[in-house]
């Protein structure tokens, strides 16, 4: 049976290094014979603000809805996106913010500091990009974006494996660098990890 993957392309521009990186990605996968399916955020019509927090949870646009069927029905999760200000872009959190949601991708227990992790049997791929090398990323901010997804986001609500591939330099980098970044991403998907 062919793996589930989910491509989540969360630059607000569909034409960037990070979409070429979710096209390689998408090219290995479908290679190794995996069922893929997208969503690139740019195309998306949804408001990216919680206007009154978990209080009074707003409405789900249609494309909402369908990103959490996608989300259920994934297998393996990939997620694209660079580095800004070391973190993700605004668009990524606001997305994720109206997306896992209280009751789809977790539930606080009554009385309790616990929680029940509702994403579980499903594992995940973070690709990020940055125009700092990754190197300075570990020495200066500790990897707080990689650590953010990977920990704050995705394994509490049940995703693992959570898998990091961070590229970074991208501002100085060379068109040979930057194909062979993109055959190594081709690779991983080629691989379904």
């Amino acid at each position: 049976m062919a793996k589930k993957i989910l491509i989540i392309l969360g630059h607000p521009d569909n034409d960037t290094f990070c979409g070429a990186l979710a096209e390689s990605y998408k090219k290995g996968a479908l290679a190794a014979g995996a069922e893929i399916e997208e969503i690139r955020l740019a195309d998306l019509d949804f408001n990216p603000v919680m206007h009154r927090g978990y209080k009074a949870i707003q409405e789900l646009e249609p494309d909402l809805v369908r990103a959490q069927e996608l989300i259920k029905w994934a297998e393996h999760l990939v997620f694209v996106y660079p580095t800004w200000w070391a973190t993700m872009p605004a668009l990524l959190k606001g997305f994720l913010d109206r997306v896992l949601l209280p009751g789809f991708a977790f539930k606080y227990r009554e009385n309790s500091p616990f929680w029940d992790k509702y994403l579980t049997g499903r594992s995940a791929r973070v690709i990020t990009t940055m125009d700092a090398p990754a190197w300075y990323n570990f020495l200066v901010y500790g990897n707080a974006n990689q650590k953010s997804m990977k920990r704050g986001v995705l394994q509490f609500c049940g995703v693992k494996p959570v898998k990091v591939t961070t590229i970074g330099g991208l501002r100085d980098s060379k068109p040979e660098m930057r194909a062979g970044w993109l055959g190594k991403i081709e690779k991983l998907g080629g691989k379904l990890i």
